[in-house]
């Protein structure tokens, strides 16, 4: 598949997709969402990759959010905007990165703003520079997030703090991201995109399916009354017990060898 606005490269079970604008800060115009929401379709189908990675092009920015230029030249109907949005159909690049049923990761460098942060919420592993800059700033341009921000963020960093941030406009550093549980990790800007791989390596010394069943488990757990999250755990769990995999790990460790995951 060729593209315009990203690049695409897989290696070593890991596909690699750049934001590929960097003369605009990777700021998202209607091109790379179209893009972004094919690519995360054939991440999702290509049976040979396990893990995503998403980054942007350049050292200023994972993503500046929508291309507010495009915007201001763009009329559209509130309506069908709104019903575009709740629709159980893909139509935004949030939501195509949440619906992949592997694991994926945000490596961000730079400003990570608007919908790019939107988008690396979306994502189920966040890896940002230390000095890079995290916040969703769509108050201070009269509009406010809505590709999943207000949800997503109050979700990863608690209602206080994602209110602070939402009304405010204001960014937080890499670090103060870190302590507040919005990335898993803040590293020098250089180190960010090795540690999203060596991240993403440590994932796949794991069986396929059930880094699979334990991504389902999370996700869908979190939304769930405590029992009923227990009866999905459990019901994952009896089905992962009668794969070849599940028969392969034990015998592995018995035998004092790396297991070999066959998928199934």
């Amino acid at each position: 598949m060729d593209f315009q606005t990203i690049l695409y490269q897989t290696r070593d079970q890991i596909a690699f997709i750049t934001f590929n604008r960097p003369e605009s800060l990777n700021a998202m115009n209607r091109q790379m969402t179209r893009e972004l929401v094919d690519v995360c379709q054939q991440v999702e189908e290509d049976s040979g990759i396990r893990v995503a990675i998403f980054t942007g092009a350049g050292e200023k920015a994972f993503s500046a959010g929508m291309d507010l230029k495009e915007r201001a030249e763009t009329s559209f109907s509130p309506i069908e905007r709104r019903q575009q949005k709740l629709t159980n159909k893909i139509y935004t690049q949030a939501r195509a990165v949440a619906a992949i049923t592997k694991p994926t990761i945000a490596a961000i460098r730079g400003y990570c703003v608007g919908g790019g942060l939107e988008f690396a919420l979306a994502c189920d592993l966040r890896v940002a520079a230390e000095d890079a800059k995290l916040g969703l700033t769509e108050v201070r341009r009269g509009i406010i997030p809505g590709a999943g921000g207000t949800q997503r963020l109050s979700r990863a960093v608690g209602v206080t703090k994602a209110m602070e941030m939402c009304l405010t406009g204001d960014t937080v550093s890499g670090l103060e991201a870190k302590s507040l549980g919005l990335v898993n990790n803040a590293v020098p800007s250089a180190d960010v995109l090795k540690t999203a791989e060596d991240l993403a390596g440590r994932i796949l010394k794991g069986a396929p399916m059930s880094v699979a069943f334990i991504k389902e488990s999370i996700k869908k757990g979190v939304e769930l009354p405590l029992e009923e999250g227990l009866r999905l755990e459990a019901d994952l769990s009896a089905l992962i017990g009668i794969t070849e995999d599940a028969k392969e790990g034990p015998r592995a460790f018995a035998e004092k060898r790396a297991p070999v995951w066959k998928g199934k």
